[in-house]
């Protein structure tokens, strides 16, 4: 489950990503127009620490982009290339955004939710000692073949920044659709996922064991 904040940032999240995506391999669209977000969800980190958020996002009359992101409270030793800059929380304080596909938290996270069908974090706020859940914009499923024992994974050790975005760890290589769109196909196990203004599910990643 993930704790949410009603809380300020600045620089916005949408902020922050529109100085850093136009540099990206994958982008498409207009970058004078800035972002617009179609959609998010998260996943657990089970420690506890880090979140963990998928933001689905356009520029202009561009494609749907998926950019998955990481929030930490300090610092990610040697993952400055990851780093997509930093933002003040008013309740948590000074927040790291990452790029997920090179942190380490990120690989486990979603490998388990193409190859074991963990799903989305539930997502909700603290209000006077009671859960309030925040129903999500975006729905995802993942695959679940029965007697499959995924493989344990860990951190990347090496990220191919393209689309897809190639994530390679032990015993698996999963790919990451920076552009979901109907003409893509993904192999293997999958995860796929609808948001508002599009019903029927598309690939957002998907996994090959090696």
């Amino acid at each position: 489950m993930a704790l949410l904040h009603r809380a300020e940032l600045r620089p916005s999240k949408l902020d922050l990503l529109a100085a850093w995506v136009p540099g990206r391999p994958w982008f498409a669209g207009s970058a004078a127009a800035g972002l617009t977000r179609v959609g998010a969800f998260r996943f657990d980190d089970p420690a506890g620490e880090v979140g963990i958020e998928t933001l689905l996002v356009r520029a202009g009359d561009g494609p749907v982009l998926q950019v998955p992101l990481t929030y930490r409270g300090a610092p990610l030793p040697g993952a400055e290339q990851w780093l997509v800059g930093t933002t003040e929380h008013s309740v948590l304080g000074p927040r790291w955004v990452y790029d997920a596909c090179g942190d380490p938290v990120y690989p486990p996270a979603l490998a388990a939710a193409v190859l074991a069908g963990a799903g989305q974090a539930e997502e909700y706020f603290e209000v006077d000692g009671r859960r309030e859940v925040r129903a999500s914009d975006t729905s995802v499923t993942g695959s679940r073949v029965d007697g499959f024992e995924p493989p344990v994974v860990g951190a990347p050790w090496a990220v191919v920044d393209g689309d897809p975005t190639l994530i390679r760890a032990d015993q698996v290589e999963l790919a990451l659709v920076r552009r979901p769109a109907p003409a893509v196909s993904a192999s293997g196990p999958c995860l796929a996922a609808t948001w508002p203004g599009q019903p029927t599910p598309l690939p957002l990643a998907y996994a090959t064991s090696h």
